[in-house]
């Protein structure tokens, strides 16, 4: 791993770019002590830079005093994009210009492979990290439900799920998350057009964990409360430290 710049903040937060082989990266950190390790995505592959996931990251950091850290998946972000996954989003496109709603088939060709591709890369990532003196297990993951979930079950140095129901979850994973032991806090959306609220309720259920929560909150898709910013990092607070 290689870190390629770094900035502080006014808030003492220290962010650093960094590359692991060809993963483009961010880690954020607060002081020199050895801190648990927060993992943070956004649904369906968004950038690591997209400023909602900075936003949280920092909040994290700053105000709880985690090491955070994301990565761009493969065809996403930074990186070079991969025909097939520019083809789904191009029929996501279409559909959506036209006004017609997305079958799962599309999401499917879109969602399914960037989780598979994605997990090894996060695991690689994640054993980069915790050779840092600064960064420290448990480990916790904050965002993308579908990528939580795979992680979730590969992984088992994720203690803590704090996911977003407002991506799709392809079927593969929505299998796997009877095998999900870890304690998770779900935060879902009750109107968001795009992610059925029945869906929502269904993953919540499907999770095998013995201690789960589902929080969910009126409004659309980017409804979600700040306050929920604050219950998540407590949610975590309880299982990393």
């Amino acid at each position: 791993m290689q870190i390629t710049s770094q900035h502080l903040h006014d808030d003492g937060v220290l962010e650093r770019q960094l590359t692991l082989g060809e993963i483009p990266g961010t880690l954020w950190t607060r002081g020199p002590d050895p801190a648990p390790l927060v993992l943070i995505a956004h649904n369906n592959g968004l950038p690591r830079r997209e400023p909602r996931l900075v936003a949280r990251a920092r909040f994290h950091a700053a105000a709880h005093g985690y090491a955070v850290a994301s990565i761009d998946t493969a065809g996403c972000g930074d990186r070079p994009r991969l025909p097939a996954l520019e083809e789904a989003r191009a029929d996501l496109r279409r559909a959506l210009q036209a006004g017609e709603a997305p079958d799962d088939d599309v999401f499917e060709r879109l969602v399914g492979p960037l989780v598979e591709a994605a997990a090894p890369e996060w695991r690689a990532t994640l054993d980069a990290l915790l050779e840092l003196p600064e960064v420290e297990g448990p480990v916790g993951f904050s965002g993308w439900a579908a990528l939580g979930i795979h992680l979730a079950v590969a992984e088992p140095r994720v203690a803590a799920l704090n996911l977003y129901a407002g991506g799709y979850v392809p079927r593969a994973q929505r299998e796997e998350a009877r095998r999900v032991t870890a304690p998770l806090l779900l935060l879902l959306q009750w109107d968001d057009g795009g992610n059925p609220r029945e869906r929502g309720l269904d993953l919540f259920d499907a999770f095998g964990s013995a201690e789960k929560t589902l929080h969910a909150n009126p409004g659309g898709h980017l409804g979600t409360p700040r306050f929920e910013l604050e219950d998540g990092a407590r949610f975590l607070d309880r299982h990393l430290r």
